[in-house]
């Protein structure tokens, strides 16, 4: 009994051992395919620019993000400009086709759910540092290739799982668990099409979310950003 019970104790402190030896070895290909942890630290801001399809309409989107200070996501509707705006402590939206006549504040929630977004080195980078905690789950299906699957927690309490594809190291799917309205919900984000920009980083140019699919037109890294962008000499 006694020889049994060593057994089981050995076999399951080997199969942790391996388990994290996965995950590291899945997180440092990962994160080499994008250039690696130090280079993707070195991003203090990033232009997004491309157009999303949605309900017939193309609609021109621009999002410009301030490493760990704010976002802003500026599209055009019906001709109408609309914008979001999420720093560390408030949000704003301005969405004038809803009928809105001025900016209005955020739910509290949306923002702290929309935190990790303004990480511009991500939540798989510096893993430590930032208190998240990463599992690795196996492999999962994703449109006939399987995929990795991670698991992250954030300090938070957000969740996300990341699905990496095995032959390029890129992601290829998130899915997190958001509350909205009092109910938890999956949001899904899919990526693809990843080329390099300026300056040898590399970056999805397509996605794909309940929002509709987004192509990308334009990235830029560490290009200038106003601060009125993000509205920090308003409200």
């Amino acid at each position: 009994m006694k020889m049994r019970i060593l057994f089981f104790i050995a076999t399951t402190l080997a199969t942790g051992i391996a388990v994290a030896q996965t995950t590291d070895e899945i997180l440092e290909k990962h994160l080499s395919a994008l250039g690696g942890c130090d280079k993707l630290k070195s991003i203090q801001t990033l232009v997004i620019e491309g157009k999303v399809s949605a309900d017939g309409m193309e609609i021109p989107v621009t999002m410009t993000i301030v490493h760990n200070r704010g976002m802003r996501m500026e599209y055009t509707v019906m001709g109408m400009d609309a914008w979001n705006v999420i720093r560390p402590d408030s949000g704003w939206t301005f969405m004038p086709f809803t009928g809105q006549t001025k900016p209005e504040p955020m739910p509290v929630d949306m923002i702290q759910q929309s935190q990790d977004q303004l990480d511009l080195s991500g939540q798989l980078c510096d893993l430590t540092a930032k208190g998240n905690a990463v599992e690795f789950l196996g492999m999962e299906d994703v449109e006939g290739t399987d995929c990795y699957k991670l698991k992250c927690l954030n300090p938070q309490g957000k969740l996300t799982y990341y699905l990496i594809d095995p032959q390029t190291n890129y992601l290829v799917k998130a899915v997190s668990k958001i509350k909205a309205e009092g109910r938890e919900i999956d949001t899904e984000i899919s990526f693809g099409d990843y080329r390099k920009v300026e300056g040898d980083f590399v970056f999805a140019h397509s996605y794909e979310s309940g929002n509709g699919p987004m192509t990308v037109t334009r990235i830029l890294v560490n290009s200038p950003v106003a601060p009125e962008k993000l509205l920090l000499n308003s409200y």
